[in-house]
């Protein structure tokens, strides 16, 4: 006899590993492979941090010997349009993965026909999210680009960083909306 945690777990992994359609897929296999390329990302800026780091480190001992080592120029340009891609390359994959925080505190009590209704209605608000943000970073991405701003110190443009941004926030959408249908479809069957 199981729990009926236990049967929404199952559920779960039934959803998440059963048998999916070729766009869902699709989806999990670009959210897979956009994580892979955030966390890229991340171990650049990591590589970035430790280089200026070490720089500063060494700086500090060759200044006994009456020399200097700079620091990276342009470091906190470079992390700053880093982190801003990378970011946001994560939320498709924790979407997939159902990794957002749920609070469940309420719904435990819930019959499990609302909590199906509620996690539809969850789904949605998500998807909603996801593509209004994504279109304001669009709007923010063409006027940084009709501004043509660039960076600080290493006179990058900017509106080029944003493009990342945009495309995790339609793929995230993306694959919240393919969960909406597949949920829909289980109980269906």
């Amino acid at each position: 006899v199981r729990s009926r945690r236990q049967r929404q777990m199952c559920i779960r992994d039934r959803y998440l590993w059963g048998k999916l359609s070729m766009i869902t897929r699709h989806f999990q296999q670009a959210a897979m492979l956009w994580a892979i390329f955030g966390g890229m990302g991340l171990l650049l800026i990591a590589a970035l941090t430790t280089t200026n780091v070490g720089a500063f480190a060494i700086d500090r001992a060759a200044r006994s010997f009456g020399t200097t080592v700079s620091a990276l120029p342009g470091y906190e340009d470079s992390v700053r349009l880093a982190i801003s891609c990378a970011a946001l390359m994560f939320f498709p994959y924790c979407q997939l993965m159902r990794g957002h925080v749920v609070v469940d505190v309420l719904s435990a009590r819930m019959s499990d026909k609302t909590q199906h209704a509620l996690n539809i209605f969850s789904l949605i608000l998500t998807v909603l999210l996801a593509l209004f943000l994504a279109y304001w970073m669009l709007f923010g991405m063409l006027e940084t680009h009709a501004d043509a701003a660039v960076s600080r110190v290493l006179g990058w443009p900017e509106w080029p960083f944003y493009i990342p941004g945009i495309a995790s926030l339609v793929l995230w959408a993306l694959i919240a909306l393919a969960q909406i249908f597949g949920l829909k479809s289980k109980t269906n069957d």
